[in-house]
């Protein structure tokens, strides 16, 4: 079930059965010269909708636009700065609240979420606390790619030539989802650098082509299918036992 395709009245007939929702997160930014700028956001959409498919549960707009400053310097990236995020975060929580919500299961994309959206979970926790208000709202942050199958394949398929951004995996991903937007090519050098970062020109600087460690030009339309497999079971999985805990 996608919320935005529902109306009000099929909304609270869903509440009466369950307080869960998935909302995915990711960004908009470049990754690499074969990768799609929205990468971060199509892939936890594209698991999400299946998992809501399969198991009857809502799935949230996704949440596009992320904690992305250090790849600004390559045209067509968007960010928000970490307090931007939070205050999207805080609204969106706060919002499903109201009418109910208790279980919020965010599904992410992009690692430069983690952080923010934890210190947004904190933020929200603390505000029913020191309201003395009943609180009891459960949170969670999911990473589709830290699944076990997920991790397991990638590493079957792609080794050491996995890395950390513009992945061979979260690319193949996005092909299964987008397979006209396939574009295969030869990198050079095969692994990219790694190296810590900084601002947005420090991050053009040590990545020309905006990977870190990874050969995307293993990805396959193919391979993309077998992780969204994956990940879906991977989430189904995860989200249940998270529903579970009360």
């Amino acid at each position: 079930m996608r919320l935005q395709l529902c109306t009000w009245p099929e909304i609270e007939t869903y509440l009466a059965r369950s307080t869960g929702i998935i909302v995915p997160i990711g960004s908009t930014e470049q990754h690499g010269p074969n990768g799609l700028i929205g990468t971060d956001a199509i892939c936890p959409e594209v698991v999400a909708a299946e998992v809501g498919e399969r198991i009857g549960a809502l799935v949230a707009p996704t949440l596009s636009i992320g904690m992305a400053q250090h790849h600004l310097a390559f045209p067509g990236s968007l960010a928000l700065r970490p307090t931007t995020l939070i205050a999207v975060i805080r609204d969106v929580v706060q919002s499903l609240a109201v009418h109910g919500f208790r279980h919020v299961y965010f599904f992410n994309g992009h690692g430069g979420n983690v952080a923010t959206a934890h210190a947004a979970f904190a933020e929200i926790h603390s505000d029913a606390s020191f309201a003395g208000g009943e609180g009891g709202l459960r949170l969670k942050l999911a990473n589709w790619y830290m699944g076990g199958r997920v991790q397991r394949l990638s590493r079957e398929l792609f080794a050491d030539s996995e890395g950390s951004h513009a992945t061979p995996s979260e690319i193949s991903l996005t092909w299964h989802a987008h397979p006209d937007r396939a574009r295969p090519m030869t990198m050079t050098p095969r692994l990219a650098p790694q190296a810590e970062f900084g601002d947005a020109r420090d991050y053009r600087q040590k990545f020309p082509d905006g990977r870190i460690g990874s050969d995307p030009s293993l990805a396959s339309i193919e391979a993309g299918t077998r992780l969204f497999e994956a990940s879906v079971v991977d989430t189904i999985e995860d989200y249940q036992a998270f529903l579970a805990q009360g």
